[in-house]
């Protein structure tokens, strides 16, 4: 404690990665839902010279919470300073620095300092941020060192992809209806149930059942980002055998006459279940095709009632 109600903490881990390859991925934000767990989506709201603000949406204690940071980059320093703007409670304020130091070409020691203080000093307040604070700054170390040290060896692991329609309607009328997911049930037909929230507007919780071809269901859990009637991007965080990360973009585009709506996926695979999903002589390519096929399958279903869905209404 420096001066009363403000905590300072630090958590640090040592990666086998050298330093500014390290800094460079803290760097470049987009790389964030990828190496992070809890962050859902990251957007660009200013950039400037060394000079950046960002918006972050991020579950917190289970809880889905959004920010706006201001960031200050110091590459020749290994260097980036963050500080939120508006804080959400219980958080009064909150920043910190990351600091990265050569430990030799081929390591480095990633420092993570946070300053915070709670709501009217509340202890019970200050607490849950100490819990929350600690909590991710463990799970993204850790996430950031395996994030990084994989970084080379799963290029070939990750790999994105995108399917598109042309719609003769609306942007808005396309895009209410990948918002609106509460009534798939009704509207999909691979689509068994729904369990969707809303408490802030444009975070959203979406669980859902779906059927496959052969008749089987499987649920899934994604947080939502909602941008109306341009984007709505999400990280899924309960994940199938073949993948340890998915995460995706609806977008919504005017054009001639009418919108483009692509539905856009970013997956690393899960090499260790490769051959008990997909049989023992099953390489890394059959399984980048098993999963796009199936996640395709989905989106291309999906567009095409959203298409049918804004063009009835055009």
């Amino acid at each position: 404690m420096s001066q009363k109600g403000l905590r300072e903490v630090e958590h640090t881990i040592t990666v086998d990665a050298p330093a500014d390859a390290v800094y460079r991925l803290i760097a470049e934000v987009e790389n964030w839902p990828r190496i992070f767990p809890p962050t859902i989506y990251v957007d660009h709201v200013e950039r400037g010279e060394g000079e950046e603000r960002i918006e972050i949406w991020a579950t917190a204690n289970g809880e889905a919470k959004n920010w706006t940071s201001r960031r200050t980059l110091d590459p020749d320093g290994l260097r980036i300073t963050f500080r939120q703007e508006v804080s959400t409670p219980p958080v009064a304020a909150m920043g910190g620095t990351w600091i990265i130091e050569p430990l030799s070409g081929t390591s480095s020691r990633v420092r993570l300092l946070h300053d915070y203080r709670a709501v009217d000093d509340d202890p019970e307040g200050l607490e849950w941020i100490d819990k929350a604070v600690d909590r991710n700054s463990r799970s993204e170390l850790a996430a950031l060192k395996s994030n990084v040290e994989l970084a080379h060896a799963s290029e070939e692991l990750t790999f994105s992809f995108e399917d598109s329609v042309l719609i003769a309607g609306s942007a808005k009328d396309a895009y209410d209806f990948i918002n609106e997911a509460d009534l798939w049930v009704e509207r999909l037909p691979h689509v068994a149930s729904v369990r969707f929230t809303e408490d802030t507007p444009g975070l959203q919780v979406l669980e859902m059942d779906t059927r496959a071809k052969d008749g089987s269901t499987h649920t899934t859990k994604s947080y939502r980002v909602a941008f109306p009637h341009q984007r709505i991007a999400y990280k899924q965080v309960t994940l199938p055998a073949l993948m340890t990360l998915h995460t995706g973009i609806w977008t919504f585009t005017e054009a001639d006459g009418g919108v483009v709506a692509t539905s856009q996926h970013t997956v690393v695979l899960n090499t260790a279940n490769i051959a008990r999903i997909l049989g023992d002589e099953a390489t890394v390519a059959d399984a980048r095709e098993y999963v796009r096929s199936a996640l395709s399958t989905n989106s291309r279903a999906t567009l095409g009632h959203a298409k049918d869905h804004a063009e009835q209404r055009a």
